[in-house]
């Protein structure tokens, strides 16, 4: 067992240092990236997964490679760098533009897209900036639509054990978004919005149409398709969220698995709380309620595609990604990032659910981190952002970066 996860490597990352662009049979992905992420001294990260005082902007393209080297629904990451168009997703472009530049792209790419239309993704927990970027530029390539993409990626530590720390995170950015919302709703050039919005990125999603609805007295009537897949959302929270954007909202559609696993651990987490992305809509009251709301189900529950956790199911489905594209025309795992073994315990072991993001919870992976390079290296960046550890007695923890980026931590009382 040491010797196979020794030798499990998994994808290359820091993927955003542009390459030449070598493969004439590739399609080209150009995308706005709005976030709240800080900025990253790493070559190739860009952003990191902490929080940033002001909202930055970037203008990404990705090269995606020829329809016969990967899947409908794949995410083709490079084993190793620099990627290769032929075979992986690659970066071409990745600068980080001024508010202004900001805007003549998006007067750009409406010019371009005919119809005045814009796509706004919200990516869910566990996501690093790069996963964020890929698997948008999947969904736009495999929807086939033309709309204006506009990807808005909030800080995630793209660990399964910061589960608290990003849903705060959330919240952090929800005034951001409805700035984006409010800018997009003004702008002359923009005829219609359409918003995508996976797992935890629903709650953001909704607040900010929430907070842009008692705001403004109502919702626009360009922002026409929201589209929420997997949201890890209170059902009862739901309720009143839906109620407080009034009588004029989008036409939402509720991408629902029974089988996802990822959201059963979630509402372990938060009480026993049905979580809305899992709910049977064939049962009392959600059927009604979403008959009276108006909201059209997709049931994926029967759908065998995804990640293992059945949470991706929307983007990496090809049938599902592209009644999207059809969707928005007419009118995108999302846990990308690594996990190691030790993750996937924790995240299997609802029973211990509840102590995502706590001592217990590192307790769990830390045997697994010492053998797994992928939970060693998620692991590695929560210690620190505890007040203590097991074995601690109430004595501080001293910790140290090495030159890997990985921390080793000693307690007072060390054995």
């Amino acid at each position: 067992m040491l010797i196979i996860l020794s030798g499990c490597g998994g994808h290359a990352r820091n993927v955003l240092v542009p390459v030449a662009d070598s493969e004439q049979k590739s399609t080209k992905v150009n995308m706005l990236v709005t976030t709240t992420r800080s900025r990253s001294a790493v070559q190739g990260e860009m952003f990191t997964g902490e929080r940033a005082r002001n909202a930055a902007f970037a203008d990404i393209t990705v090269s995606i490679p020829p329809s016969d080297a990967r899947k409908v629904g794949e995410v083709a990451w490079p084993k190793k760098l620099p990627a290769n168009p032929a075979t992986d997703f690659a970066t071409l472009k990745a600068e980080e533009i001024t508010r202004e530049d900001a805007q003549k792209w998006l007067n750009a790419s409406l010019l371009k897209s005919g119809d005045g239309s814009v796509l706004v993704f919200i990516h869910g927990f566990n996501n690093r900036f790069e996963d964020s970027v890929y698997r948008f530029a999947q969904i736009v390539q495999d929807s086939g639509i033309h709309s204006a993409p506009v990807l808005v990626t909030w800080p995630s530590r793209g660990s399964l054990l910061a589960y608290g720390y990003d849903r705060e995170s959330t919240n952090y950015t929800r005034n951001a978004l409805e700035m984006l919302f409010q800018h997009l709703a003004k702008e002359q050039n923009v005829k219609e919005v359409s918003i995508l919005a996976h797992s935890m990125g629903n709650w953001l999603a909704l607040e900010a149409l929430r907070q842009m609805a008692i705001r403004n007295g109502r919702l626009p009537a360009k922002f026409q398709n929201v589209m929420l897949a997997s949201p890890d959302v209170d059902v009862d929270i739901f309720r009143q969220q839906i109620a407080d954007m009034g009588d004029q909202h989008p036409n939402f559609t509720l991408f629902v698995s029974q089988d996802d696993r990822a959201l059963a651990v979630s509402r372990r987490v938060w009480g026993d709380v049905a979580r809305l992305g899992a709910i049977d809509p064939e049962q009392e009251p959600f059927k009604q309620e979403l008959a009276d709301s108006q909201i059209t189900v997709i049931d994926l529950t029967k759908i065998k595609a995804g990640d293992k956790l059945n949470h991706g199911k929307f983007a990496e489905s090809p049938d599902v990604v592209r009644l999207i594209g059809a969707r928005i025309s007419d009118g995108q795992t999302l846990t990308d990032s690594k996990e190691g073994l030790g993750d996937k315990l924790l995240a299997a072991t609802t029973g211990t659910a509840a102590a995502v993001g706590s001592v217990a919870g590192l307790i769990l992976a830390a045997p697994v981190a010492v053998i797994d390079a992928d939970t060693r290296d998620n692991y590695a960046g929560q210690v620190s952002g505890l007040t203590g550890s097991a074995g601690t007695k109430g004595r501080p923890s001293k910790c140290m970066a090495g030159e890997s980026g990985q921390r080793a931590c000693e307690t007072g009382n060390r054995k």
